[in-house]
């Protein structure tokens, strides 16, 4: 038999208990051997719970156990979840975490730690909940250089931008609407300015690099300045509207990664992921394209991906599984040095429309589809250059979204 323990009994600790008794059998088989819950750490009682007499209040309780070679880390947060974690590996218990921001800050050193001591960090739920896609790049794609990554990792400001494109909303109105049904949480900020979304692509990009990428040096934009105007030009133009984590090297081999609301065609795979759902599109240079699709978020499709880990853990009981993600931060492209091409709403005036055949010689006009507007494309070009022209036309614009190429 091997114990574990699970940390945090909120919505992925509980999904995590259900998926382990509904699923006893066939995990067990898989796993090699009988998987038991012996403790569930909170600070809150569950009176009547299944699990009642499972719950603890006391960390050591658990730490101190040799008994328990496996921890679930579902409490999310940096503390207390970064020291609980960093004991439980000194003490050569693996932890199976669904915990992005901890993961994102601090997983070089938890990885080495467990390298150490004999046992693994394993995170499969950080990134896209019940979507495999950590194992996929450490095990499935070793083979390939993998040379860019793009998603739509978060799924409230897919549903945000889904509601707006389908019922031409505005993007409070959606928002309101997704908090009531509880996709979003009374603080969006996290989803809709694109932190959450950021933390996810560090991850990958750390996998996809080797190294690690820090999420603070990534450029990060939320959604917060689309509007149901913007919607009637994608439509115009056969496209949509989505935020996309996006890590790709340039023809240089510098690594560019940023987050962003882009315009994507309707060829593209991930034009078609809409609602709650995420897309992983990546590309290798001998296997080419492959996608990852699912729900990238809510209580039992997390917690599946967490005992696919705690699986993995239990096959490996006393051998560390190799992750290539080392200490040696890989310094990114500054975003001025992005090339892209884009989308810009500009202001109806002679003006601006004098200027912006002057200073944007490969322009493409697009049909005016709201009063007010003068609406074209134009790129590639530097991200610097494009924002020092934008910055001369005399009207200035309404919007500018760049388009995913």
């Amino acid at each position: 038999m091997i114990n574990i323990a699970i940390l945090g009994y909120g919505i992925v600790g509980s999904g995590v208990a259900c998926v382990i008794e509904k699923n006893k059998k066939e995990i067990s088989k898989k796993a090699g051997d009988e998987i038991a819950i012996k403790y569930i750490l909170d600070i809150r009682e569950f009176p009547g719970d299944p699990y009642e007499n499972k719950i603890v209040n006391n960390i050591n309780q658990i730490l101190d156990d040799p008994d328990v070679q496996i921890i679930c880390e579902t409490m999310g947060g940096i503390r207390p979840a970064y020291e609980f974690t960093k004991r439980a590996l000194l003490e050569g218990k693996s932890v199976c975490s669904s915990n992005k921001e901890l993961v994102a800050s601090h997983a070089p050193e938890l990885l080495r730690i467990a390298r150490e001591n004999n046992c693994n960090y394993l995170f499969e739920a950080s990134v896209g909940g019940g979507i495999p896609i950590i194992r996929p790049l450490n095990y499935s794609l070793t083979a390939e250089k993998i040379d860019r990554i793009v998603g739509i990792l978060n799924g409230t400001t897919n549903f945000i931008l889904t509601k707006m494109e389908k019922e031409g909303a505005d993007f409070a109105t959606v928002l309101k609407e997704a908090q009531e049904l509880g996709y979003a949480e009374k603080n969006p900020e996290a989803d809709v300015e694109g932190h959450d979304t950021c933390r996810k692509i560090a991850i990958l990009s750390s996998l996809m690099t080797g190294q690690n990428v820090k999420y603070e040096s990534i450029y990060t934009e939320g959604i917060t300045k689309i509007t149901a105007n913007d919607f009637v030009y994608a439509y115009a133009l056969d496209m949509t509207i989505k935020l996309l984590a996006i890590s790709e090297y340039d023809i240089e081999n510098n690594l560019n990664v940023c987050v962003a609301p882009f315009l994507i065609a309707r060829d593209h795979p991930l034009y078609f992921v809409s609602d709650v759902y995420n897309g992983i599109f990546v590309h290798g240079n001998m296997l080419g394209d492959s996608m990852y699709y699912g729900r990238g978020a809510g209580k039992l499709p997390t917690a599946s991906a967490v005992v696919s880990d705690v699986i993995d853990a239990a096959r490996h009981i006393g051998k560390t599984i190799t992750c290539f993600w080392d200490d040696n931060a890989i310094k990114l492209n500054p975003m001025d040095e992005y090339r892209g091409s884009y989308f810009v709403r500009a202001k109806d005036t002679p003006e601006n429309i004098a200027k912006v055949q002057e200073l944007f010689p490969d322009f493409v006009v697009v049909k005016q589809a709201v009063t007010g507007d003068y609406a074209f494309t134009c790129g590639p070009v530097a991200e610097k250059d494009f924002n020092e022209k934008i910055a001369l036309l005399p009207s200035g614009i309404n919007s500018r979204i760049r388009i995913c190429i």
